[in-house]
């Protein structure tokens, strides 16, 4: 700590404690004030002046050093000095002391805190500083929280001294009317709880209603500035307009459509959106084929001594597309247009805050006024600007389902989610599979553990996995396609037949007025917690708001999307993304929920580990599964979770019973009481909670029971003991049936 931050440190220390050594609280008790109220006004009366500037001084010391008697000399300040004089020199002299306040936590402990906690503190810290003065003005006129309580506070957060200020200022004038004006009643008050009079009862009351209404004129004046410029329409045309049929589109839209609402989903392409057409369902079919062919591959592990299957990978795309047309028709335009939704096939451009201009595949155009608007866009595959890539060609996840041949070498740049569960998929069918990635591991969301489990797995199923491989360009030499990469200084020459781009996916930002609009934007649209974008009719859901990329997540946004667009400024939900689950369906499968070790670690949030290895569970041993684990994050010493990861068969599907008991508050208790079916996987989750309960048995407890049981079974003390030491039940091996 710096020299000048100790001194003053020591200095308010030292003060408080002399403060309270020698007892100088009692002269700021309302007894002192009554009982020496006509010599403080005789000298009043003497001397104007010093009197004043004695007590703003005595005032701004109190304050400064957050020592109780505030508000017992704002009521002394309406008794000495009356309603007029009394409240202006409160209200500069509160404000001055509690800025000192503020500027000795700043400059005492605020670089401390943040280092110790910036990151967990991001989120207050950016709120403060793009709405610190509100926040504070609502504080100041509502107080819930003791005013040297907020001084202190505030001078760890970002916000400008002279904002503090001048809002503090404002924001007290209020209250100290009401303290000063009770205090000119001070001969008549006999306790704290007599200036609680129905007047002034009614005075805290529009106090209290005073944050509501500030709230509401600042919407309104941020809504003025930023409609200025544009035309609303007396009558609308629609009550919601959604760009976009993936699942964000088609959940909103269809939310809207339940309650009544008259609602267009505007759709270029195909209903279903990516997760239908090139995502979720496509690769998940294409998958479950792949595995079909690696269990036939490990038949001897089944007791089958041989088997072998013959296909033709065209047949096997046939069959993806297949599943395709299977699923259509519950994301089609019928179907919607069943549920009360006017679906139009074609292209939406937002040309004001409340008109949609739509231009319909068919050659029709047309424009639709509506209060809410809901941008739905979704996200594009990422190529990044490599070059000689388009000299070479590539397929990204939305192209890759033309192949009609399998490639004999595939090369697949990107080893997350995508990249990964491809990788697997096509080395199964028997292509040359090289997975290129620039850092030290796929999957680097996920813990390393988590990993290498999986790159395990990849490099027994014959997979050349290259890690640490910067891809530098493309070439094409003598007919052959080569990649020259970059690792360890040097340049690495990999020859492949097809490429495969999977390094993540982009929102869709142009081509639908948000230029011309002013709409923020960065990698995604900005939104509010509200879903709202700058314009507060304006909202966006899905891929194209952020921050998760998940067809589940879409949907989840899209209900409060749908919901605010339709029923603000009377109601109005946060998003919440406290269980956002997701997995990745590789083999073993990965599943997670909440932190995970590595975020927790660089957050640096406490946590206790709780792990059960699949490998004891009945159900995967008979499956040959038996592999993969269950990783519980809790706070520590207690069983309210924090995450949740998943390693093994149908992680994806275990995960549920945790993201319900997150999103719901239930701890580990709750789910190792609960009933679960022999054999199955789902098990493992109570037998994770088992583990973390034998961790917290109370031991001292369990020494007396077993006293207890030993005397009920004649046997004495000492015996009973002997027991405990030939056969402690704690260094007994745990069975996943126990």
């Amino acid at each position: 700590m710096k020299t000048s931050r100790l001194i003053l440190l020591t200095t308010l220390v030292l003060a408080t404690a002399l403060f309270f050594v020698f007892d100088l609280d009692r002269y700021f008790s309302l007894d002192f004030f009554k009982t020496q109220q006509a010599a403080i006004e005789a000298w009043r009366d003497a001397r104007p002046v010093a009197a004043a500037l004695g007590f703003f001084a005595v005032y701004v010391a109190v304050t400064g050093l957050s020592l109780p008697g505030a508000a017992v000399m704002t009521l002394a300040a309406g008794a000495i000095f009356g309603l007029g004089w009394g409240t202006l020199i409160v209200s500069f002299a509160s404000t001055i002391g509690a800025t000192l306040a503020f500027l000795a936590s700043r400059l005492v402990l605020r670089d401390t805190v943040q280092a110790r906690f910036g990151d967990r503190l991001r989120a207050i810290n950016e709120g403060v500083a793009k709405d610190g003065g509100f926040y504070l003005f609502t504080l100041r006129l509502v107080p819930v929280f003791p005013f040297f309580v907020i001084n202190l506070v505030m001078g760890l957060t970002p916000i400008r001294t002279w904002t503090f200020y001048w809002v503090s200022q404002l924001g007290m004038f209020a209250g100290t009317v009401v303290y000063v004006n009770a205090g000119t009643q001070l001969a008549q008050i006999d306790s704290l709880s007599g200036i609680l009079s129905p007047g002034l009862l009614a005075s805290f009351a529009l106090l209290g209603v005073f944050p509501l209404i500030a709230k509401k004129l600042v919407e309104v004046v941020k809504a003025r500035k930023i409609y200025a410029r544009w035309h609303k329409p007396a009558r609308f045309d629609r009550n919601l307009v959604v760009i976009g049929a993936g699942a964000a589109g088609l959940v909103s839209s269809y939310i809207a459509a339940a309650v009544k609402a008259k609602v267009t989903l505007v759709e270029k392409h195909k209903m279903g959106g990516d997760c239908l057409n090139t995502g979720c369902v496509p690769s998940k079919a294409l998958i479950r084929s792949a595995k079909l062919l690696s269990h036939m591959r490990r038949s001897q592990e089944f007791g089958i001594r041989s088997a072998r299957a013959e296909f033709d990978f065209a047949d096997v795309m046939e069959r993806v597309h297949a599943i395709i047309k299977t699923v259509e028709p519950h994301d089609s335009i019928e179907r919607y247009t069943g549920l009360g939704v006017e679906v139009i096939e074609g292209r939406a451009k937002i040309v004001s805050p409340w008109e949609v201009e739509i231009a319909r595949n068919d050659g029709g155009h047309e424009t639709l006024s509506t209060r809410s608007i809901i941008i739905a866009a979704g996200a594009r595959p990422h190529v990044p600007p490599i070059p000689g890539i388009e000299d070479v060609g590539y397929y990204s996840s939305d192209t890759i389902w033309t192949l009609r041949a399998l490639p004999r070498r595939l090369l697949v740049l990107g080893g997350g989610p995508i990249g990964s569960e491809l990788t697997q998929t096509f080395a199964r069918f028997g292509a040359a599979v090289t997975l290129i990635v620039k850092g030290e591991r796929i999957m680097p969301r996920e813990d390393a553990e988590v990993s290498e489990m999986v790159m395990a797995r990849f490099r027994a199923e014959g997979i050349d996995l290259r890690t640490g491989h910067e891809t530098r360009r493309f070439v094409v030499e003598n007919g052959e396609k080569i990649l020259i990469a970059g690792h360890q200084g040097q340049e690495v020459r990999i020859p492949f037949d097809v490429l495969l781009v999977a390094v993540g996916r982009a929102a869709q930002l142009k081509g639908y007025g948000l230029e011309a609009l002013g709409v923020p934007t960065g990698r995604t649209i900005e939104v509010n917690e509200y879903l709202q974008t700058s314009f507060p009719n304006i909202y966006a859901a899905g891929d194209v708001a952020g921050p998760y990329q998940f067809t589940h997540t879409a949907a989840h946004q899209a209900w409060y999307a749908s919901v605010n667009a339709l029923f603000a400024p009377f109601k109005k939900f946060r998003a919440d993304y406290s269980a956002i689950p997701w997995a990745t369906f590789v083999d073993p499968e990965v599943a997670r929920v909440g932190l995970n070790e590595q975020e927790a670690r660089a957050h640096n949030i406490p946590f206790e580990l709780t792990r059960f290895d699949i490998a004891d569970l009945d159900r995967a041993i008979a499956d040959g599964e038996a592999h993969g684990f269950v990783k519980v994050l809790t706070v520590p010493g207690k069983d309210k979770i924090l995450g949740v990861t998943i390693v093994g068969e149908h992680a994806g599907d275990l995960i549920a019973e945790y993201v319900m008991a997150m999103r719901h508050g239930l701890g580990l208790n709750k789910i190792l009481g609960t009933i679960h079916i022999y054999p199955t996987l789902a098990e493992a989750n109570k037998y994770a909670a088992g583990e973390w309960k034998r961790a917290h048995a109370p031991q001292k407890l369990l020494e007396w029971v077993g006293r207890f049981h030993g005397w009920r079974r004649g046997r004495p003390d000492s015996a009973t003991r002997a027991e405990r030491r030939s056969g402690d039940f704690r260094n007994r091996p745990s069975s996943s049936r126990n």
